[in-house]
C-alpha cells in the first residue's frame, strides 16, 4: 500500500514544528515591514529629486537671492532638500552681513554660513538614510533565521524517525519540506531588501554628492558678494 502525503504550502506549513511556525511568522513580519519601508524610500527619493532639480533650474535661472530665499523659507517642506539647505546659509549669510560693519568682518558670516549649510546638508542625508540600517540589517539576518528553522525542523523530523519501524525517503520528506518552507521565506525576505538598500544607498549618494557641490558654490556665490 503506497502512502501519499499532501505536500501543499499550506499543508506544510500548518503541520510545521510550533518554533517553525513562530519564526515563519518573525520572517513575514520582517518582510512586510521592509516592503513597507521600500516603498515609502521610493517615493521620499523621487520626491527628493524632482525638488531637487526644480530648485536647481530656479537658482541658477539667475534671480534674485533674496526673493528665492523668502520663498524658501516660506514653502520649506515643498521646496525639498536642498532648498532647505540653501535657506539654512542664505538666512544665516543674511544675518551675519547685517551684524558685519564692513567687508573684513565678511569673514566669520561666510564661515558661518558654510556652517550652517554643512549641519542642514548633514540633517537632510540623516533624513534620507532613515530605515536604511533596518533593511541592510533584514537582509544580512533573514537567511539564517530562516536556516535555524531550517535546522529546527529537520532535526525533528529525523527524531520521529525513532518511532518508526521502516525508514523510507516517504516517511521523512514532509517533515524535511515544512523546514526547508523557512529558508525560503528567510530569503524570499532578505533579497527585496538587499536589492533595495544597495539602490537607496546609491540613489542617496548621488543625491549627497549633488548637495555638496551646490554648497560649495553657493559658498563662492556668498563671497563674491561679501566682497
Amino acid at each position: 500500500m503506497t502512502v501519499t502525503h499532501d505536500l501543499s504550502f499550506i499543508t506544510l506549513i500548518s503541520n510545521a514544528h510550533i518554533l517553525v511556525k513562530l519564526i515563519m511568522a518573525l520572517l513575514l513580519i520582517l518582510s512586510l515591514t521592509s516592503w513597507t519601508y521600500i516603498f515609502r524610500k521610493v517615493f521620499a527619493l523621487r520626491n527628493a529629486r524632482a525638488q531637487t532639480e526644480q530648485f536647481e533650474r530656479s537658482f541658477w535661472a539667475g534671480g534674485n537671492l533674496h526673493t528665492l530665499h523668502q520663498s524658501a523659507s516660506s514653502q520649506r517642506e515643498q521646496n525639498g532638500p536642498l532648498a532647505r539647505i540653501f535657506e539654512a546659509g542664505m538666512g544665516e549669510f543674511i544675518k551675519g552681513k547685517q551684524a558685519a560693519r564692513d567687508a573684513a568682518d565678511m569673514a566669520p558670516t561666510l564661515d558661518g554660513a558654510r556652517r550652517a549649510m554643512r549641519a542642514a546638508f548633514q540633517r537632510e542625508l540623516d533624513a534620507l538614510d532613515i530605515h536604511l540600517n533596518f533593511l541592510a540589517s533584514v537582509g544580512s539576518v533573514s537567511p539564517y533565521i530562516g536556516l535555524l528553522g531550517t535546522v529546527w525542523g529537520i532535526m525533528n523530523a529525523f527524531l520521529g524517525l525513532a518511532n518508526v519501524q521502516q525508514a523510507t525517503l516517504a516517511v521523512v520528506a514532509p517533515g524535511i519540506a515544512e523546514a526547508l518552507i523557512a529558508t525560503a521565506i528567510g530569503l524570499f525576505a532578505a533579497i527585496p531588501a538587499v536589492v533595495a538598500y544597495n539602490r537607496f544607498t546609491h540613489d542617496i549618494d548621488r543625491l549627497a554628492i549633488r548637495f555638496e557641490s551646490f554648497v560649495e558654490e553657493f559658498s563662492n556665490i556668498l563671497q563674491r558678494q561679501a566682497r
